[in-house]
């Protein structure tokens, strides 16, 4: 143990070593010469105290330990202090009379015992371990054993060798310090063994058991120089203490606090009470065996006898050893099992985070206790086309990235749960707003990074919904609103968060009641379909219609499109929807091909959305439904927007494959979404219809419509046909014929109509004089 290397030079430490080794040697050569000056070696031993007092001062203010720990290294310093007046009041017992002696005074003893007591405190307050009854019946009995021999050992090896009558050096009470020393260092053992000793260094521990054992001990010496004034077994003990009380505050100093260890097997095999016996019946046998006889007969056949019951008491432990470690073993097992059930109760399966079991007792038990804290609920955009385009164990796998993207990114007093599917829940202590809005910036654009899942490019989008606590609040509550609040973050585009506002429930109610409505409307017959022409420039020949649903409602009246369109595609029910459209458009494609032949619109266009197209087998659909109509593919547009095929592969595949059945394929609001011109390589477009957006401002010098030129010439060089669409005005048309568009769509040329006004345009020309006009110039 090399307590001083690698370490700046200790002069307290050199000193008080070189102090003991002084002593020592002071001490040995002293058994066999007189010293002219015998004070000289007792002069250290006052210095030795104060330096050792000083280690103990260092210790107990060391910033890296526990208070339980600095006040035990304190009382140990208030107790070597103790002993400087104590050395020093020893000194003057032994030289301060007309002859040197080696009794103790009063005084000495008593600041001796003062010490004792100082200690015997500091070492009762350390923490100790969980006991039971039966372990304090076994701990006194070991106690009792221990004592026991350690007296009769004492006993015949000192004290009885000592003539108290005859003897003017030494006296009973310097025997019962001696003792009480003893006592401290067994209950020091004690302490250490059984009882516990907190954050205490044990290592530091054992060195002053050491100490004090050996201090002691000592006392064995003090019939070997009871003819030896000039010296005494205080000499050799007081440096003996105060050197291992150094070590062990140098240790617990540089080793700082020790952690908190758990209670021994309480079965543990004990040599305690043999060793003491056997130590007892070493100490008959040397006494009767000399004495010959039938003494030293009975002490041998009861030290064999004592032998045999020993080692047959043994083997019986041993065996009994093995069944419970046999026991143990099971029950750790079963444990082991229990403690997996128990996290399976309330941790997810799949990311090792908490459950929905878990996060509602931790929200219910942070309400009990009044702490305002702010949740956030976060949803994976579009997470079901992943599992639908790359597999369930792509998903599983991108879900197990984001949650451990969550945990390594939040706060250690947050919590993350795993509500089920794609919904996680976040639990976030002592933030205000501001505090909230940073920690959700930092984790989305964390959360939000692309990520390689086996071989395929990833990038998840997450929408959050946030909210505070209320006094009033429930788990089911505060879920709800960070439900409502999420809702709206995708309403706004996803990949954002919002939080909650009253309002929100406002809407959230009228989107319930109006989602409810929507599911009987089709049963009750409630929708219809509109066409809104498509024209050839210039002379406004009918070129083919698009199809548009229409809801009548009851109470309401006409609703938007634009309102329960979006509802549909928030609560699912834009697939039955958009499977209704597509086979009324169909039905109503094929009759009037039977009924008006070559005058019956060259294309009607339908709209289907990004969930539809994510639909497994909607292209067989799709084929089946042609087939049952009767009616040539080619007759039938389906219009998609650039965002429903750039989300997904599966959407793109499922384009392609409603091409190679023969339908035509038009994009959308070109322009007002991702616009990735490399869509129009990959997705075999045949009509791109240009935004409204960009048609507004075609008629100035505006950045609209150098785009609104620039895609003609993209469109011709891809052999494909431009439809501008919201046309309104006729100096529109006028500059969109100009710029090389052949077709448009719009308010200028008609309105959405019902099927028998759309009839009454089949096989003729609408001139529009205005538009013939303006484009002669």
């Amino acid at each position: 143990m090399h307590l001083w290397s690698r370490r700046p030079f200790d002069l307290p430490f050199v000193a008080s070593l070189g102090l003991f080794v002084f002593v020592l040697a002071w001490f040995a050569i002293g058994l066999a010469h007189v010293w002219p000056h015998p004070i000289i070696g007792w002069l250290p031993l006052p210095v030795l105290s104060a330096l050792t007092t000083y280690q103990c001062w260092l210790t107990a203010r060391s910033p890296a330990l526990d208070d339980t720990t600095r006040r035990f290294w304190g009382q140990l310093g208030i107790a070597c202090g103790l002993l400087v007046f104590g050395s020093i009041s020893n000194i003057a017992d032994a030289f301060g009379g007309p002859v040197i002696s080696q009794a103790l005074s009063i005084r000495t003893q008593l600041i001796f015992v003062a010490a004792v007591l100082v200690v015997l405190v500091a070492l009762l307050r350390l923490p100790t371990w969980q006991r039971t009854s039966g372990d304090w019946i076994r701990f006194g009995l070991d106690t009792g054993i221990v004592a026991l021999t350690g007296t009769v050992l004492l006993w015949h090896f000192s004290i009885s060798r000592i003539d108290f009558a005859t003897s003017t050096d030494t006296s009973p009470r310097s025997v019962l310090v001696i003792m009480l020393v003893a006592v401290v260092a067994l209950i020091t053992f004690v302490k250490v063994a059984f009882a516990g000793a907190g954050r205490l260094d044990r290592g530091a521990l054992h060195i002053l058991s050491a100490g004090v054992g050996l201090s002691a001990s000592t006392g064995v010496l003090t019939p070997l120089i009871a003819d030896k004034p000039h010296l005494a077994a205080s000499l050799i003990a007081f440096p003996m203490s105060q050197l291992t009380a150094t070590l062990a505050a140098r240790r617990q100093r540089h080793n700082g606090p020790a952690r908190e260890t758990s209670r021994p097997d309480p079965r543990r095999f004990s040599l305690v009470p043999y060793l003491s016996v056997a130590i007892l019946y070493g100490v008959l046998l040397k006494v009767e065996l000399p004495r010959g006889g039938a003494e030293a007969m009975m002490a041998c056949s009861v030290t064999g006898l004592t032998l045999l019951v020993v080692l047959r008491q043994i083997t019986t432990l041993r065996d009994n050893s093995r069944l419970l470690d046999t026991v143990d073993t099971n029950l750790e097992q079963l444990r082991a099992y229990q403690k997996q059930l128990d996290h399976q109760v309330t941790h997810d399966s799949l990311t090792g985070i908490n459950n929905r079991s878990a996060w509602a007792d931790e929200i219910s038990r942070r309400l009990a206790g009044g702490e305002p804290f702010v949740v956030a609920l976060l949803d994976l955009d579009d997470f079901k086309v992943i599992n639908d385009r790359y597999g369930h164990h792509t998903g599983d796998v991108l879900l197990q990235t984001i949650s451990r993207r969550l945990r390594e990114r939040l706060r250690p007093e947050d919590t993350v749960a795993r509500l089920g599917g794609d919904e996680f829940t976040l639990l976030l202590p002592g933030l205000d707003d501001e505090g909230t809005e940073e920690l959700l910036r930092a984790l989305l654009a964390e959360v939000q990074c692309p990520v390689m899942v086996e071989g395929h490019d990833l990038a998840p989008r997450i929408s959050v919904g946030v909210t505070a606590s209320r006094p009033e609040d429930t788990a089911g509550e505060v879920l709800r609103r960070a439900d409502v609040a999420m809702y709206a973050a995708k309403r706004e585009g996803g990949g954002r968060w919002t939080w909650f506002d009253t309002v929100m429930d406002q809407l959230a109610d009228s989107d319930a009641r109006l989602g409810a409505d929507l599911r009987q409307a089709i049963l009750r017959d409630q929708l219809f379909l509109v066409y809104q022409p498509i024209v050839e420039l210039p002379h406004g020949r009918l070129a083919g219609v698009e199809a548009l649903v229409r809801w009548r409602h009851p109470e309401h009246g006409l609703i938007p499109p634009g309102i329960f369109i979006p509802l549909a595609e928030r609560n699912g029910q834009i697939v039955e929807l958009g499977r209704w459209i597509v086979e009324q458009a169909v039905h109503q494609t094929a009759r009037w091909v039977r009924e008006y032949g070559a005058d019956a619109p060259e294309k009607v266009s339908v709209n289907v959305s990004a969930r539809q197209l994510n639909e497994p087998g909607f292209p067989a659909e799709m084929a089946a439904l042609l087939s049952a109509a009767g009616l040539d593919p080619e007759r039938l547009v389906v219009e998609v927007t650039e965002t429903a095929v750039l989300g997904t592969g599966i959407a793109l595949d499922a384009v392609r494959a409603l091409h190679d059945l023969g339908l035509r394929i038009a994009l959308d609001d070109f322009g007002t979404g991702q616009s990735s011109l490399s869509l129009l390589v990959e997705c075999p477009v045949t009509w791109l219809k240009v935004d409204k957006s960009f048609v507004d401002g075609v008629t100035t010098a505006s950045p609209q419509a150098v785009i609104v030129d620039g895609l003609i010439g993209i469109t011709r060089g891809l052999r494909m046909q431009a439809v501008a669409e919201g046309v309104e005005t006729a100096e529109q048309a006028a500059r969109l014929y100009q710029a090389g568009y052949r077709f448009a769509q719009g308010y200028h040329f008609a309105r959405p109509m019902p099927h028998s006004d759309v009839e009454l345009l089949f096989g003729g020309i609408r001139p529009d004089n205005s538009l013939l006009e303006i484009a002669r110039r």
